[in-house]
C-alpha cells in the first residue's frame, strides 16, 4: 500500500498505483452479505462493490477498522494454511482465473448492452 517507493513518487508528484480490490459480494449464502467489506478495507485501494452489498453495508454494516499497511500477521496466516495442506499458489492461480473470467463475462455483457441500446437508439431516431 503505502511503499516507500509509492511514497516518494507521490511527493514527486507521479500519479501511483491504486490497488483494487474487486467484486466483494458474498456468494455463499451462509455468510454475512457484507462480510468483505469489512475484512478487505485497506487503505489507498479502490473497492468495486456491487449494488446489493453496497446498500446492505449501508444498512447493517460497521466497519471496525482496515487491514495494516505493512501487512500485519499475513504471513503467520499464510502458513498456517500451508501447514493445513493447502497449496496457495494452485489456491491464488484458481482465484486469479476464476476473477479474469468473471471480469471477462462483466465486460462483454456491459458491451453487448451498450450495443443493444445504441442500436434501440437509432431505431428510434
Amino acid at each position: 500500500m503505502a511503499t516507500p517507493p509509492a511514497i516518494a513518487s507521490s511527493i514527486a508528484g507521479f500519479p501511483s498505483f491504486v490497488p483494487g480490490i474487486l467484486s466483494t459480494g458474498t456468494k455463499d449464502a451462509k455468510a454475512s452479505d457484507v462480510l468483505y467489506i469489512g475484512a478487505l478495507a485497506a487503505p489507498n485501494t479502490i473497492n468495486a462493490i456491487p449494488e446489493k452489498t453496497l446498500l446492505a453495508f449501508a444498512d447493517h454494516g460497521k466497519l471496525t477498522g482496515t487491514l495494516p499497511r505493512d501487512g500485519g500477521d499475513c504471513e503467520t496466516v499464510l502458513d498456517s494454511f500451508r501447514k493445513g495442506g493447502i497449496d496457495l499458489e494452485k489456491l491464488a492461480a484458481g482465484l486469479q482465473s476464476q476473477g479474469a473470467k468473471s471480469f471477462d463475462e462483466s465486460w462483454q455483457n456491459l458491451l453487448g448492452a451498450i450495443q443493444s441500446k445504441g442500436k434501440e437508439l437509432q431505431h428510434a431516431s
